[in-house]
């Protein structure tokens, strides 16, 4: 029976259980789970799946329940991983190890590789050497998306869209104010580029610092498996502002409320050209502030933080001249 981490709500944790019981009974008369054991829950998102440890054999593993669209979503996934495993799986950039696939029960397993969380290293190092972290995250990245880049045509109907709803949920009317102000500066540095051409790709989906798994040199990404095909700036986008909303700025030095030499790094590893570096990677920099949007009432420390990085946000946005 698999150990739980902090609370969680009862009918989850019943449907959980569920799988639990399902895995165990098939574990013991298929060869594809021989040898496998359940050992801890690390992650439960109600409705969605669930993520536990264990081991493959003799192999510290990852097991992915996946509970809604079950096994359509452990199929892609399982997909996407033997995919990128491919010209991912030696170096200083790497994948985890795909190891099983059970699409009866959504379930895919992966290796669990050694390595502390990126941000957590980031964090625990001396100021003076913190943004030495970013370029090699953006290589990992540019690694990853380099075999399905591929130039298409702009389309932003679906990215406004998306920040309408997120705008949506907004209950701070001071912060409301500064995210309309945001959306202003967007459709202004978009609108001329609106039929050029963008570079798209097989994404990760949520690239941010911790799930990049750091031992010495090597980086390992983990909870990869998004399929969909985005315009690259997105997961750079992703990266950036999850540690500035957190208040984390390695290199001491913003840029559109990110770290600059992050952003640099990231305009660097894949050789962005004038409007990319200039135009998209900001335009996605704030689509990400206003998509991600905190329903919940927040307290004033957090509201404070959330003005100050719209403030430097707008002013790199209203520098551009598209």
């Amino acid at each position: 029976m698999a150990k739980t981490r902090g609370p969680s709500p009862l009918p989850d944790m019943d449907a959980m259980m569920d799988l639990v019981q399902a895995f165990e009974a098939l574990a013991a008369k298929d060869a594809r789970l021989a040898g496998a054991v359940l050992e801890e829950v690390l992650r439960l998102v109600p409705g969605k799946r669930a993520i536990l440890s264990g081991r493959f054999g003799e192999r510290p593993a990852i097991f992915r329940f996946y509970i809604e669209h079950a096994d359509d979503y452990a199929t892609r996934d399982w997909a996407e991983l033997q995919r990128t495993e491919r010209y991912m799986s030696e170096g200083d950039f790497r994948v985890n190890r795909p190891l099983a696939h059970v699409p009866e029960l959504g379930l895919v397993v992966v290796e669990r590789v050694p390595g502390q969380p990126l941000m957590e290293v980031i964090r625990a190092t001396d100021g003076a050497h913190r943004g030495d972290f970013l370029p090699p995250a953006a290589q990992w990245l540019r690694k990853y998306t380099a075999p399905s880049e591929e130039l298409t045509e702009v389309r932003l109907d679906g990215w406004f869209k998306r920040v309408e709803r997120g705008m949506a949920r907004q209950r701070n009317g001071v912060l409301r104010r500064a995210e309309e102000a945001v959306l202003a500066e967007l459709q202004r540095i978009s609108a001329p580029h609106e039929v050029g051409r963008w570079r798209v790709a097989i994404s990760h989906g949520d690239f941010h610092p911790n799930n990049l798994l750091a031992q010495g040199t090597r980086l390992t990404g983990i909870d990869t498996g998004g399929s969909a095909k985005l315009p690259i700036y997105k997961d750079m986008a992703r990266f950036l502002s999850h540690m500035a909303r957190r208040g984390l700025i390695p290199s001491g030095e913003a840029r559109f409320g990110v770290d600059a030499r992050g952003n640099d790094a990231f305009a660097e590893a894949f050789a962005l050209d004038n409007v990319e570096r200039h135009v998209w990677l900001p335009f996605m920099l704030g689509v990400e502030v206003l998509i991600r949007i905190e329903a919940k009432p927040l307290p004033a420390p957090r509201i404070r933080k959330a003005e100050a990085f719209y403030e430097t946000l707008l002013d790199g946005l209203r520098d551009i001249r598209p």
